[in-house]
């Protein structure tokens, strides 16, 4: 039995978290893509609301480059030679980030990346093709068609972090499109691809809750990316599971703990989504000035399955035993998985980091829509982070006779 934490975690409200969820995943926050006016409100949202659980609030400006926008909805339309068909924006095709930008729609004949004359053509990449050859086998060409898979819900997926734009247009076609237009070849396409590339100021917001006595050092460090991949014109992208579920996740964990755990710090990350660039921005400042913070890092929330995903990195051992103590005392079962996020970034700088995650549904899509966050979820995984911080604090002042 452990009562001081068993009323801690009786103060978890799946509830208020949903109601995060939907205000970050709202309108105003227009997907919350690093660098736009979506973006900022939402750090400034997120920011007030930590003043009110007591932190000192600041915020960390840092520089990110060639953040991909698509700016307009594709122009797209398919002829097969008898009938002529509309290409969806965001369901049937997109612009893929090794694009060149294409603002106004070309139109050219179809035909088969190294098997027809390029000229003047669409190819499309056959199965097995890698984007690089399909490049040097285009001399000449209108542009690339390459097939890739959609989510359940048909959209495509919306990625902000990979290759640089090529010197064509390429474009992503859903499958069923790219096996009909493979099937006809004499058919025609006209499209455009408008994606360009612009610079922009990110920002990660730091909270910290006043510390007692001479001790100062912050021991540990919640986290989570509260960005998103920004919305299509034209086309919501909520980014709900991911990330507001986790960002919701820390805000009610830090509610709790602020009051009972001087020295607790949150960073509230941006640029996840364009490769982890806010954690690994944080992770050098750390480690700059020899401040090794143990990190739990949430990254969705959204769904639970059998068990929440847990990675571990760096000198972890101790906070992967709090972490399993954790789940033991709230009743999440958990398993070793892959959590591709901003723990990696702070593990790689030599830090002891967790991840977890525990399910997202419409991953990069349209239909990551806060509905689809299941507040129990929310809830399990608030209770593993709580218990986890607790017990991991517990220890630690216990090491060097901190009496509070």
């Amino acid at each position: 039995m452990n009562p001081g934490l068993d009323a801690l975690l009786a103060e978890v409200d799946g509830s208020r978290m949903a109601t995060t969820v939907g205000v970050l995943a709202g309108a105003p926050f227009t997907g919350r893509r690093a660098g736009t006016p979506g973006s900022l409100a939402a750090r400034a949202w997120l920011a007030d609301e930590l003043s009110q659980y007591g932190a000192a609030v600041t915020a960390d400006p840092f520089p990110v480059r060639s953040v991909p926008e698509v700016y307009a909805p594709v122009e797209g339309s398919w002829h097969d030679g008898t009938t002529e068909h509309h290409l969806s924006f965001g369901r049937q095709v997109l612009p893929h980030l090794a694009s060149a930008d294409l603002a106004t729609p070309e139109l050219g004949d179809l035909g088969a990346a190294g098997t027809a004359d390029p000229h003047g053509r669409w190819l499309l990449v056959p199965a097995g093709m890698s984007l690089g050859e399909a490049f040097r086998k285009a001399g000449g060409a209108m542009g690339l068609l390459v097939s890739r898979a959609v989510d359940a819900d048909g959209w495509h997926y919306t990625m902000l972090a990979g290759p640089q734009p090529g010197r064509l247009p390429v474009l992503t076609l859903d499958p069923g499109t790219h096996a009909a237009m493979s099937a006809g070849r004499d058919g025609r396409l006209r499209a455009s691809s408008p994606i360009r590339r612009t610079g922009a100021t990110a920002a990660n917001l730091h909270a910290r809750w006043p510390v007692t006595g001479t001790d100062t050092d912050t021991r540990i460090l919640l986290t989570a990316h509260y960005d998103g991949v920004g919305d299509h014109p034209g086309l919501r992208q909520p980014a709900a599971s991911d990330n507001a579920s986790g960002a919701a996740v820390i805000l009610e964990a830090a509610r709790i703990l602020g009051p009972h755990l001087p020295g607790l710090a949150v960073a509230l990350l941006d640029a996840e989504e364009l490769g982890a660039l806010g954690s690994a921005h944080h992770a050098a400042a750390l480690t700059s000035t020899d401040t090794a913070p143990l990190v739990i890092n949430v990254d969705g929330a959204g769904r639970l399955g059998d068990a929440a995903a847990v990675e571990a990195g760096g000198p972890a051992h101790a906070l992967l035993a709090a972490l399993d103590q954790a789940g033991r005392h709230t009743g999440l079962p958990l398993a070793a998985g892959p959590v591709a996020s901003d723990n990696r970034r702070y593990a790689a700088a030599g830090l002891a980091a967790v991840g977890i995650g525990a399910g997202m549904g419409g991953y990069h899509s349209p239909a990551d829509t806060a509905d689809r966050v299941d507040p129990a979820t929310l809830a399990a995984v608030c209770r593993l982070v709580v218990a986890t911080t607790w017990l991991t604090s517990t220890r630690l002042s216990s090491l060097i006779g901190d009496r509070r």
